[in-house]
């Protein structure tokens, strides 16, 4: 991802939220990533703890937070999004208080429908340029994230959603310029719409997140192969009660409850690999539903899993997995099966405030 990146000048800020390890978040930085990307104020502290120098919060925070943002902003170089002219005075008035300026980007909504200022309204310019001209606050640029790109049917839809998201952002930054405000910083992020970025004119920084490990949606979504997953769930089969049912250990606690997406028609929470060393997922294992606790899964009657049988599980979703767990262990693989070879803490666990 790095080196597709770097091949047309455009910097990578990994969103951390997927990983939430500081070793992780190392890596990427040596790797040449200019930062890292956090949701949450409570994950950033973490990764200003670890030693982590700049950080983007890619998220609506509200000024209620300054206290926590003004400790950040003396030990990292830190930058927000806001989407609202009411929220930006907030935050300026909250540093200029404090004698300080602090750095944002204003959310654009791309296609996605969730957060951002609206493109396509008359208002948008003059929204931005009112929250480029506040006192406390200096003016970065724009940012977005096309998540609608994880519902595409097509690689074709998906480019095209690139394509617009890009389009877009350029289009406003012109218009910006032409009343005199530079937008600097052209930043997007998904990890499917990733590989259009050499077709991304104008797009100065990309924030993958799913991307250091990929998932099930991301083969679902043509970004990845099976091989280029790096992350599954270890589990354990604890009842057979019946031929065509198998129950692990791995529910909605462990798996979280997100469905299979991508282009085809995939069901179920996560391929099974019938065994610690198995190369392939068993396709006629489908975990039909998840309690808390249990997975529930439809085999055929041939199946030879039994109560105390161990599998792995390439999960839909990997960020909102990691996030419920304490910690990852790396295994490397051999001829004599897997071997554990180090673990890795899941630092920022749970930091969603």
């Amino acid at each position: 991802m790095q080196a597709r990146a770097a091949a047309v000048g455009v910097r990578v800020r990994p969103h951390a939220k997927t990983h939430k390890s500081a070793v992780i978040a190392r890596w990427q930085l040596e790797a040449g990533a200019v930062g890292i990307t956090c949701a949450k104020l409570g994950e950033a502290e973490v990764f200003a703890a670890a030693g982590v120098p700049d950080i983007r919060l890619a998220y609506p925070i509200q000024p209620a937070n300054a206290a926590r943002v003004l400790a950040l902003l003396d030990r990292v170089k830190l930058s927000i999004v806001v989407d609202d002219p009411d929220v930006a005075e907030g935050w300026s008035a909250a540093m200029q208080a404090a004698g300080r300026k602090l750095d944002v980007l204003v959310k654009v909504d791309v296609g996605f429908h969730r957060c951002g200022v609206d493109p396509e309204s008359a208002k948008a310019g003059v929204i931005i340029r009112e929250i480029a001209s506040l006192a406390g606050l200096n003016f970065l640029g724009l940012l977005s994230h096309a998540g609608h790109a994880y519902g595409a049917k097509s690689a074709e839809e998906l480019e095209a959603i690139a394509e617009t998201e890009a389009g877009t952002l350029r289009s406003l930054a012109t218009q910006l310029a032409q009343d005199g405000v530079e937008a600097r910083e052209i930043s997007v992020g998904s990890t499917p719409t990733a590989r259009f970025v050499e077709d991304q004119d104008g797009v100065t920084e990309m924030r993958p997140g799913n991307y250091v490990y990929f998932d099930r949606t991301q083969v679902g979504l043509g970004a990845a192969t099976l091989d280029d997953c790096g992350l599954t769930i270890l589990s354990t089969v604890v009842s057979r009660p019946a031929t065509s049912r198998v129950i692990f250990d791995a529910g909605s606690k462990v798996l979280s409850s997100d469905g299979a997406r991508g282009f085809g028609t995939a069901t179920g929470h996560g391929l099974v690999y019938p065994g610690l060393d198995s190369p392939h997922p068993d396709p006629s294992i489908i975990i039909e539903r998840l309690s808390e606790e249990h997975a529930t899964a439809k085999v055929p009657p041939a199946c030879a899993l039994r109560p105390g049988d161990r599998v792995r599980i390439l999960p839909n979703h990997a960020c909102a997995v990691v996030n419920l767990a304490d910690e990852l262990l790396v295994v490397d693989g051999s001829a004599d099966g897997l071997a554990i070879v180090d673990t890795l803490r899941v630092d920022a666990r749970g930091r969603v405030w």
